[in-house]
């Protein structure tokens, strides 16, 4: 495992209450209206924070009318360096943040019984909601187990049914409480991954520390999946970049060729067996694997190079 598993802190799982303040971190990118949908049902209740990726002056107008704070980098960073420069300045051990994907909807009662379990479980340092698209009554799946080559492996011969994810794994980051004082002593995202896994390594990191990981089932968002991107190809590629970034971080290039193994057998099975539509797109995932997704998002300019670096956040920054 790497260096950044220590990163020096002064809070501890059981020893840290929730934060006095909360503030949302937004990181913004595509549809205006969804981002005013997102911020407008917060109804003004909570300091927030964009951090717009996108370089839009719609998305600025959007947050300033909502009395949001507006931060232009002028690159898209991705989401960890994003919300490594929004929580930058925040006094952390005394504010939680809440970062809300912009293409989700969440009202303030329920960001309350997610504060709520913060204070009832001083272990824990991430809490997530139940999730719906919007129109639907089915809920998305929110925890999931954390990925590891064999359980890539379980995957590819049918048995993923085998790994919960209940006993030891991650909540998904489009609706996601963080406690302040676990900020501090994890440290923040690590800005090797540009989109997706970030929430899953920072947890991974956190749980590796003696912290805990929430679902509230009692809790519930609104989340449009893939709203910020409608190109799929783009975020097939920047998904499995993640994938195969995280795996290289925690289990070497070992690690990561046995996984990489794992999925190019699942996908030909597939390939074999599906058909139509189906049978392309394992035909594609197989392809992509075999010519390593990490290297073929960067080729066509998904994802920049990856450059570990994860910030140390501090008490009394403000």
């Amino acid at each position: 495992m790497t260096s950044d598993l220590a990163v020096p802190g002064d809070a501890s799982p059981g020893e840290s209450g929730p934060g006095d303040r909360l503030v949302v971190v937004v990181v913004a990118y595509g549809s205006v209206d969804a981002l005013a949908s997102c911020l407008g049902a917060l109804g003004g209740g909570y300091p927030v924070v964009v951090v717009d990726n996108g370089s839009s002056v719609g998305a600025r107008r959007v947050a300033e009318g909502f009395g949001a704070s507006y931060d232009d980098p002028g690159v898209n960073l991705g989401f960890a360096a994003a919300v490594n420069r929004a929580i930058g300045g925040l006094d952390l051990a005394g504010t939680d943040v809440l970062l809300l994907n912009p293409d989700a909807v969440v009202e303030p009662e329920v960001v309350e019984v997610l504060r709520r379990e913060l204070v009832e479980q001083p272990r824990v340092a991430a809490v997530a909601p139940s999730q719906r698209a919007p129109g639907s009554t089915v809920a998305d799946r929110v925890l999931w187990p954390f990925p590891s080559p064999w359980g890539l492996w379980l995957e590819a011969v049918g048995l993923g049914r085998l790994r919960t994810g209940r006993r030891s794994g991650f909540v998904v980051g489009s609706v996601l409480l963080l406690r302040g004082r676990a900020l501090v002593d994890v440290g923040g995202f690590d800005e090797r991954f540009f989109l997706y896994d970030e929430e899953t390594d920072w947890q991974r990191r956190a749980v590796s520390r003696g912290w805990e990981v929430a679902f509230c089932a009692s809790a519930e968002a609104l989340h449009q999946g893939g709203g910020t991107d409608h190109d799929t190809r783009r975020r097939d590629l920047r998904f499995h970049a993640g994938t195969e970034r995280y795996l290289r971080k925690w289990y070497g290039a070992v690690g990561w060729e046995v996984g990489r193994a794992a999925v190019v057998a699942g996908a030909t099975f597939r390939s074999v067996v599906l058909r139509g539509d189906a049978r392309r797109a394992a035909l594609r995932r197989a392809g992509t694997y075999l010519a390593g997704p990490d290297r073929l998002a960067r080729r066509r300019g998904a994802v920049p190079r990856a450059v570990p670096h994860v910030p140390v956040v501090s008490r009394g920054q403000a």
